[in-house]
């Protein structure tokens, strides 16, 4: 799939459904006035009315929400727990419906009932151009406040839930990172490294431009510039007894892919059943050999 396409696409979408809407809303004012806009402007996404319309209006609850300092911020994730959970109502005609009738049907409808509104309105937000990682963002400032605020567990684990559906492993593209990589992935690698620091941009040559270095990046289809989880991997004719000697090795000009017999993974970021992937193709990348 052709992703810029695709997302100029939903972008013209968004523009146009702009021009459709009339709501008069205020951007200024006080900081509870900007949250509770934007909660009302989530009411007014969940029916779901024209597409065109839906795309626009989750692209300006996106943008409002960028916007929101911390105290407003906290206010509208305390809105989204408080207002967006469980329809009750709902919930309890399910339940009797069921009771007096047990079916597929009614306990289908009971899951149903059963799920949170935020649930629904996250996935209105994703179909804004960008709604994943604005999504994946909001939710990074949420886990900020959840170490004093248990209230609002029950937003993360709806986002997880849907993180869990969205991330999963069957939609990531494994890539080979390497040298020619672009920069601004190249620049997250860096960054992102976690398990051996990388100090600089020739101490990450180091790590995947000779030929007995690999590294390898998921990535989501939605974020095509965002590594998720990545593994860098040293081709040697042994296993090594330790990691540092192969981190410290500043002079060394690189084994032949040829000659390598181990794909020795030393950085272990990635899940096991990803890990798989990555190793199935050592052989491949070393010319053929490997374990």
């Amino acid at each position: 799939m052709n992703t810029s396409f695709f997302g100029e696409l939903l972008q013209t979408i968004s523009e146009r459904g702009r021009a459709l809407l009339d709501r008069g809303h205020d951007r200024r004012g006080d900081a509870s006035a900007r949250s509770e806009s934007l909660v009302e402007l989530c009411e007014d996404l969940l029916p779901g009315r024209g597409e065109a319309s839906g795309v626009a209006r989750a692209r300006e609850i996106l943008g409002r929400y960028a916007e929101l300092t911390t105290g407003p911020r906290i206010a509208f994730f305390e809105a989204l727990g408080d207002r967006f959970g469980t329809d009750p109502v709902r919930m309890e005609q399910a339940v009797a419906a069921w009771r007096e009738k047990p079916s597929d049907e009614t306990a289908s409808e009971v899951h149903a009932a059963s799920e949170p509104r935020r649930q629904e309105l996250f996935r209105r937000l994703n179909l804004a151009p960008g709604g994943t990682g604005a999504l994946v963002r909001m939710r990074e400032q949420l886990m900020d406040v959840l170490d004093h605020r248990d209230d609002l567990t029950a937003v993360d684990d709806d986002f997880v839930h849907l993180f869990s559906s969205w991330f999963n492993r069957g939609f990531l593209v494994l890539r080979n990172i390497d040298w020619s990589t672009p920069a601004i992935v190249l620049e997250k690698i860096i960054r992102y490294e976690a398990v051996h620091e990388i100090h600089d941009w020739e101490d990450l040559r180091r790590r995947i431009d000779p030929p007995d270095r690999l590294c390898y990046a998921f990535f989501h289809p939605a974020l095509v510039d965002e590594p998720l989880i990545f593994v860098e991997v040293a081709l040697t004719r042994d296993i090594p007894a330790a990691i540092a000697p192969i981190l410290a090795d500043r002079a060394r000009g690189g084994r032949a892919r040829q000659d390598a017999h181990r794909g020795f993974l030393f950085d272990l970021q990635l899940p096991g059943g990803p890990r798989r992937r990555a190793v199935r193709q050592l052989p491949d990348q070393a010319g053929g050999r490997g374990n």
